[in-house]
């Protein structure tokens, strides 16, 4: 049960947001989890808010105002092997769109299965 939270510069249009909520979604639907299994938000912030350096660490560009930080909070037990063709089918499908890779930063979270409630207090995997 992934929670996918997209942080983003204020002013980014519908279109730019559903891209990588697509995107990322899809990926995610590669990698085994249910095509109905979305919760996704965005959170955007003003350049007050939301700093990012523009180049740190390795970035082979600059970061723009179309920079997407894209947090991805799994369930524990993914292997690195499938965060990484998450990450894979995510820049790309991105790419293919227009986006600048260089601009997208991705960061998984596991979460131990205990830590889950999706609904009615119950914990499936507990």
């Amino acid at each position: 049960m992934p929670i996918v939270t997209l942080t983003v510069l204020q002013g980014r249009s519908i279109d730019f947001k559903n891209a990588v909520f697509n995107a990322t979604h899809q990926a995610l639907v590669k990698s085994g989890v249910h095509q109905n299994d979305t919760f996704h938000r965005v959170i955007e912030l003003s350049e007050d808010d939301f700093r990012f350096h523009p180049t740190f660490p390795d970035v082979k560009t600059q970061r723009t105002k179309e920079f997407v930080l894209i947090e991805i909070l799994l369930g524990t037990g993914r292997s690195v092997k499938v965060k990484k063709e998450i990450l894979s089918n995510t820049i790309r499908s991105l790419s293919q769109q227009g986006f600048d890779s260089e601009n997208i930063m991705v960061v998984f979270q596991d979460i131990p299965w205990e830590n889950w409630s999706p609904a009615g207090g119950r914990m499936p995997h507990g």
